[in-house]
Protein backbone atom coordinates (compact mmCIF):
# COMPACT_ATOMS: atom_id res chain seq x y z
CA UNK A 1 0.00 0.00 0.00
CA UNK A 2 1.50 3.33 -1.04
CA UNK A 3 -1.06 5.93 -0.04
CA UNK A 4 1.57 8.36 1.28
CA UNK A 5 4.19 8.03 -1.47
CA UNK A 6 2.79 10.97 -3.46
CA UNK A 7 2.95 13.86 -1.01
CA UNK A 8 1.78 16.35 -3.63
CA UNK A 9 -1.50 14.46 -3.97
CA UNK A 10 -2.14 13.50 -0.35
CA UNK A 11 -0.34 16.09 1.76
CA UNK A 12 0.01 15.74 5.51
CA UNK A 13 -2.75 14.17 7.58
CA UNK A 14 -4.01 14.52 11.15
CA UNK A 15 -5.79 11.16 11.37
CA UNK A 16 -5.77 7.97 9.35
CA UNK A 17 -7.75 4.83 10.13
CA UNK A 18 -7.86 1.52 8.26
CA UNK A 19 -10.89 -0.76 8.05
CA UNK A 20 -9.35 -3.90 9.55
CA UNK A 21 -6.78 -5.12 6.97
CA UNK A 22 -8.73 -3.94 3.96
CA UNK A 23 -8.09 -1.48 1.14
CA UNK A 24 -10.26 1.25 2.73
CA UNK A 25 -8.73 4.07 4.76
CA UNK A 26 -10.30 7.13 6.36
CA UNK A 27 -8.11 10.24 6.07
CA UNK A 28 -8.43 13.63 7.79
CA UNK A 29 -6.18 16.49 6.73
CA UNK A 30 -3.84 18.23 9.15
CA UNK A 31 -0.20 18.81 9.99
CA UNK A 32 2.21 21.17 8.24
CA UNK A 33 1.08 20.75 4.62
CA UNK A 34 -2.49 19.43 4.46
CA UNK A 35 -4.25 18.87 1.16
CA UNK A 36 -7.51 17.86 2.85
CA UNK A 37 -9.63 19.88 5.26
CA UNK A 38 -9.66 19.15 8.99
CA UNK A 39 -13.47 19.21 8.89
CA UNK A 40 -13.73 16.42 6.31
CA UNK A 41 -13.24 12.66 6.35
CA UNK A 42 -12.21 11.20 3.00
CA UNK A 43 -12.37 7.48 2.24
CA UNK A 44 -9.44 6.22 0.17
CA UNK A 45 -9.84 2.96 -1.78
CA UNK A 46 -6.29 1.76 -2.34
CA UNK A 47 -7.42 -1.18 -4.47
CA UNK A 48 -9.11 1.04 -7.03
CA UNK A 49 -7.16 1.08 -10.31
CA UNK A 50 -7.16 4.65 -11.67
CA UNK A 51 -4.76 6.92 -13.54
CA UNK A 52 -5.11 9.85 -11.16
CA UNK A 53 -4.55 8.95 -7.51
CA UNK A 54 -7.17 11.52 -6.48
CA UNK A 55 -9.77 9.22 -8.02
CA UNK A 56 -9.06 6.76 -5.21
CA UNK A 57 -11.02 9.09 -2.93
CA UNK A 58 -14.45 7.47 -3.12
CA UNK A 59 -16.42 9.05 -0.24
CA UNK A 60 -16.40 12.29 1.71
CA UNK A 61 -18.06 13.30 4.98
CA UNK A 62 -17.98 17.03 5.77
CA UNK A 63 -18.82 18.77 9.04
CA UNK A 64 -18.72 22.29 10.46
CA UNK A 65 -16.05 21.54 13.09
CA UNK A 66 -12.71 19.66 13.06
CA UNK A 67 -12.79 15.87 13.05
CA UNK A 68 -10.82 14.49 16.01
CA UNK A 69 -11.04 10.74 15.39
CA UNK A 70 -12.48 8.11 13.04
CA UNK A 71 -13.34 4.51 13.88
CA UNK A 72 -14.55 1.89 11.39
CA UNK A 73 -16.11 -1.55 11.48
CA UNK A 74 -17.32 -3.63 8.54
CA UNK A 75 -20.78 -2.03 8.47
CA UNK A 76 -20.37 1.39 10.17
CA UNK A 77 -18.09 4.41 10.37
CA UNK A 78 -17.92 6.52 13.54
CA UNK A 79 -16.73 10.13 13.30
CA UNK A 80 -15.82 12.04 16.45
CA UNK A 81 -16.02 15.83 16.91
CA UNK A 82 -15.32 17.72 20.11
CA UNK A 83 -18.88 17.55 21.45
CA UNK A 84 -20.63 15.10 19.13
CA UNK A 85 -20.24 11.64 17.64
CA UNK A 86 -21.82 10.61 14.32
CA UNK A 87 -22.49 7.04 13.21
CA UNK A 88 -23.08 6.23 9.53
CA UNK A 89 -23.78 3.04 7.63
CA UNK A 90 -20.72 2.01 5.65
CA UNK A 91 -19.30 1.60 3.05
CA UNK A 92 -22.12 1.44 0.47
CA UNK A 93 -24.42 4.48 0.22
CA UNK A 94 -23.69 5.86 3.71
CA UNK A 95 -26.67 7.04 5.75
CA UNK A 96 -26.51 8.78 9.11
CA UNK A 97 -27.82 6.35 11.72
CA UNK A 98 -27.10 8.04 15.05
CA UNK A 99 -25.58 11.10 16.63
CA UNK A 100 -24.61 11.43 20.28
CA UNK A 101 -23.83 14.57 22.26
CA UNK A 102 -20.78 14.28 24.52
CA UNK A 103 -18.91 16.35 27.08
CA UNK A 104 -15.82 18.15 25.76
CA UNK A 105 -13.78 15.42 24.09
CA UNK A 106 -10.73 17.24 22.74
CA UNK A 107 -8.76 13.99 22.29
CA UNK A 108 -11.54 12.36 20.26
CA UNK A 109 -11.78 9.40 22.63
CA UNK A 110 -13.98 6.66 21.25
CA UNK A 111 -13.83 2.96 20.44
CA UNK A 112 -16.07 0.42 18.75
CA UNK A 113 -15.98 -3.37 18.87
CA UNK A 114 -15.60 -5.20 15.54
CA UNK A 115 -17.72 -8.13 16.78
CA UNK A 116 -20.67 -9.29 14.68
CA UNK A 117 -22.64 -10.19 17.82
CA UNK A 118 -22.07 -7.04 19.89
CA UNK A 119 -21.78 -3.68 18.14
CA UNK A 120 -20.64 -1.76 21.20
CA UNK A 121 -19.61 1.89 21.06
CA UNK A 122 -17.90 3.57 24.02
CA UNK A 123 -16.99 7.22 24.63
CA UNK A 124 -16.66 9.62 27.60
CA UNK A 125 -19.95 10.15 29.41
CA UNK A 126 -21.46 13.49 30.39
CA UNK A 127 -20.33 13.07 33.98
CA UNK A 128 -16.63 13.61 34.66
CA UNK A 129 -14.77 10.29 34.75
CA UNK A 130 -17.64 8.24 33.33
CA UNK A 131 -17.94 6.05 30.25
CA UNK A 132 -21.02 5.87 28.07
CA UNK A 133 -21.74 2.66 26.19
CA UNK A 134 -24.23 2.16 23.37
CA UNK A 135 -25.08 -1.17 21.74
CA UNK A 136 -25.67 -0.05 18.15
CA UNK A 137 -27.31 -3.36 17.25
CA UNK A 138 -30.08 -2.76 19.84
CA UNK A 139 -30.61 0.93 19.08
CA UNK A 140 -32.98 1.97 16.31
CA UNK A 141 -31.70 4.64 13.89
CA UNK A 142 -33.14 8.07 14.60
CA UNK A 143 -33.95 7.26 18.22
CA UNK A 144 -32.09 7.84 21.47
CA UNK A 145 -31.44 4.97 23.83
CA UNK A 146 -31.27 5.09 27.60
CA UNK A 147 -27.73 5.96 28.72
CA UNK A 148 -25.64 2.98 29.78
CA UNK A 149 -23.00 4.56 32.02
CA UNK A 150 -20.02 3.27 33.98
CA UNK A 151 -18.57 5.58 36.65
CA UNK A 152 -14.96 4.61 36.03
CA UNK A 153 -12.83 7.40 37.56
CA UNK A 154 -13.03 10.58 39.60
CA UNK A 155 -11.13 12.71 37.07
CA UNK A 156 -11.39 13.11 33.30
CA UNK A 157 -10.98 10.06 31.08
CA UNK A 158 -7.63 10.08 29.25
CA UNK A 159 -7.71 6.76 27.42
CA UNK A 160 -10.21 3.97 26.69
CA UNK A 161 -10.35 0.73 24.72
CA UNK A 162 -12.70 -2.19 24.07
CA UNK A 163 -11.65 -5.78 23.55
CA UNK A 164 -12.69 -7.37 20.26
CA UNK A 165 -15.85 -9.13 21.52
CA UNK A 166 -16.97 -5.91 23.24
CA UNK A 167 -17.24 -7.70 26.59
CA UNK A 168 -14.57 -5.68 28.42
CA UNK A 169 -13.72 -1.97 28.42
CA UNK A 170 -10.48 -0.54 29.82
CA UNK A 171 -10.07 3.06 30.90
CA UNK A 172 -7.58 5.38 32.56
CA UNK A 173 -7.91 8.90 33.93
CA UNK A 174 -5.64 11.87 33.28
CA UNK A 175 -3.66 11.06 36.42
CA UNK A 176 -2.51 7.87 34.69
CA UNK A 177 -1.83 5.79 37.80
CA UNK A 178 -4.71 3.31 37.47
CA UNK A 179 -6.15 1.32 34.59
CA UNK A 180 -9.54 -0.23 35.28
CA UNK A 181 -11.30 -2.99 33.35
CA UNK A 182 -15.08 -3.32 33.44
CA UNK A 183 -17.57 -5.92 32.25
CA UNK A 184 -19.69 -4.11 29.65
CA UNK A 185 -22.81 -6.16 30.46
CA UNK A 186 -22.88 -6.05 34.26
CA UNK A 187 -20.77 -2.86 34.62
CA UNK A 188 -18.79 -4.62 37.35
CA UNK A 189 -15.12 -3.76 37.80
CA UNK A 190 -13.07 -6.81 36.82
CA UNK A 191 -9.49 -5.70 37.38
CA UNK A 192 -7.65 -2.64 38.65
CA UNK A 193 -4.08 -2.30 37.37
CA UNK A 194 -1.80 0.07 39.25
CA UNK A 195 0.91 1.35 36.94
CA UNK A 196 2.69 3.38 39.64
CA UNK A 197 2.30 6.46 41.81
CA UNK A 198 3.94 9.06 39.57
CA UNK A 199 1.44 10.98 37.39
CA UNK A 200 1.74 10.13 33.70
CA UNK A 201 -0.14 10.65 30.45
CA UNK A 202 -1.44 7.52 28.73
CA UNK A 203 -1.48 7.97 24.98
CA UNK A 204 -2.68 4.61 23.69
CA UNK A 205 -3.40 1.07 24.67
CA UNK A 206 -4.67 -1.98 22.88
CA UNK A 207 -6.14 -5.34 23.82
CA UNK A 208 -4.65 -8.57 22.50
CA UNK A 209 -5.92 -12.06 23.12
CA UNK A 210 -3.47 -14.09 25.23
CA UNK A 211 -4.03 -16.97 22.81
CA UNK A 212 -1.61 -15.15 20.53
CA UNK A 213 1.20 -16.05 22.90
CA UNK A 214 0.31 -19.73 22.52
CA UNK A 215 -0.40 -19.70 18.80
CA UNK A 216 1.88 -19.63 15.80
CA UNK A 217 5.50 -18.57 16.00
CA UNK A 218 4.72 -15.75 13.56
CA UNK A 219 2.02 -14.28 15.82
CA UNK A 220 4.27 -14.45 18.88
CA UNK A 221 7.11 -12.89 16.90
CA UNK A 222 4.88 -9.98 15.80
CA UNK A 223 3.79 -9.25 19.37
CA UNK A 224 7.37 -9.39 20.67
CA UNK A 225 8.56 -7.09 17.89
CA UNK A 226 5.78 -4.62 18.69
CA UNK A 227 6.71 -4.52 22.37
CA UNK A 228 10.42 -4.18 21.53
CA UNK A 229 9.74 -1.34 19.08
CA UNK A 230 7.51 0.52 21.55
CA UNK A 231 10.08 0.20 24.31
CA UNK A 232 12.68 1.91 22.10
CA UNK A 233 10.58 4.98 21.23
CA UNK A 234 8.59 5.44 24.44
CA UNK A 235 7.75 3.94 27.80
CA UNK A 236 5.59 0.87 27.15
CA UNK A 237 4.07 -1.63 29.54
CA UNK A 238 2.52 -5.06 29.03
CA UNK A 239 -0.05 -6.50 31.42
CA UNK A 240 -1.15 -10.13 31.08
CA UNK A 241 -4.63 -10.68 32.48
CA UNK A 242 -4.93 -14.43 32.23
CA UNK A 243 -8.27 -14.95 33.93
CA UNK A 244 -9.91 -12.79 31.27
CA UNK A 245 -7.82 -14.08 28.35
CA UNK A 246 -6.45 -10.65 27.51
CA UNK A 247 -3.22 -8.78 27.53
CA UNK A 248 -3.01 -5.01 27.47
CA UNK A 249 -0.17 -3.00 25.95
CA UNK A 250 -0.07 0.69 26.71
CA UNK A 251 2.17 3.70 26.10
CA UNK A 252 2.81 6.40 28.70
CA UNK A 253 4.73 9.62 29.10
CA UNK A 254 5.84 10.61 32.60
CA UNK A 255 4.94 14.17 33.61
Amino acid sequence: MNIFTDHEQVGSVAHCSMLHRSNLLAVVGGGVNPKFSEISVLIWDDAREVRDTKDKLVLEFTFTKPVLAVRMRHDKIIIVLKNRIYVYSFPDNPVKLFEFDTRDNAKGLCDVSPSMEKQLLVFPGHKCGSLQLVDLSNTKPGTSSAPFTINAHQSEIACLALNQPGSVVASASRKGTLIRLFDTTTRDKLVELRRGTDPATLYWYQFFNTALFNSSNEAKKNIKELIFYLSRICTAFLFIINQHQHCLIFIIHYL
